[in-house]
């Protein structure tokens, strides 16, 4: 028996979410299927994030035990032949026996991105939150400054988790815009539930002016989910990379 790891890349779009559910197919779920049909054996993964319906990822990480033959390189090109074009495996590799994605020191960075413009682009719907008001940038990476280290995310989080410890450490919180896309890039050692897109939701409504920089730091010290803003929508959102 030997353990397989998988960098998985997918849009997330037709999915409802990572994580196997009763109410609509999911990657997991997916990625179980296909790697027992390859195998030949019954196949459960288990995956470093667990993503909602709609976000979409470049690096997120699974592995799943296995006495199949297939070297264990070789395994993301067999596995491609099966899965859908929506869902790619980028690199498979042999790990020890005990390596779990979600047990081991890491850092994950996350990608959110915003079309900022006056007019919505049909060919972007389903990757970015389309944003018609003008942002202030500065006023966005002064707020994002006030993130940054170790704190009590319990404002930026969904009411529906059930974590007791809510701090995480953000070690960066970058904002850039290319054209009409502006990126929030950030990275931390994990986040809780909807904490990405509650932060994307705040930032936006700080660059629109609705609160000032200051504010997002009086949101943190409240440890009040109801003292932040709103959730933004899961499509802008990108699990980039998770380094161990």
């Amino acid at each position: 028996m030997k353990r397989i790891r998988l960098t998985v890349a997918y849009d997330g779009t037709s999915y409802c979410g990572w994580q196997i559910q009763p109410n609509g197919i999911t990657i997991e779920e997916v990625l179980n299927r296909e790697l027992s049909r390859l195998t030949g054996e019954e196949i459960r993964i288990i995956g470093a994030s667990r993503t909602d319906a709609g976000v979409h990822a470049r690096g997120n990480v699974a592995v799943f035990d296995t006495e199949t033959t297939i070297p264990p390189e070789r395994v993301a090109y067999a596995l491609n032949r099966f899965l859908p074009e929506d869902i790619v495996i980028v690199r498979s590799d042999e790990v020890p026996p005990d390596w779990h994605p979600r047990y081991r020191d890491c850092v994950k960075t996350y990608e959110y991105r915003i079309l900022n413009r006056e007019m919505p682009d049909p060919l972007l719907r389903k990757m970015t939150y389309f944003v018609s008001f003008p942002l202030d940038l500065e006023r966005m990476r002064e707020a994002a400054g006030y993130l940054k280290g170790t704190h009590d995310f319990k404002s930026f989080c969904s009411i529906h988790t059930d974590v007791k410890d809510t701090v995480r450490t953000i070690f960066e919180l970058d904002i850039e815009r290319a054209e009409d896309i502006i990126t929030l890039r950030i990275s931390g050692n994990g986040f809780l539930y909807n904490m990405v897109r509650i932060i994307a939701g705040t930032l936006v409504s700080v660059g629109r002016g609705f609160y000032t920089p200051e504010q997002v730091r009086d949101m943190l010290e409240a440890k009040d989910r109801q003292q932040a803003g709103v959730t933004a929508p899961p499509q802008g959102l990108v699990l980039a990379k998770i380094v161990y």
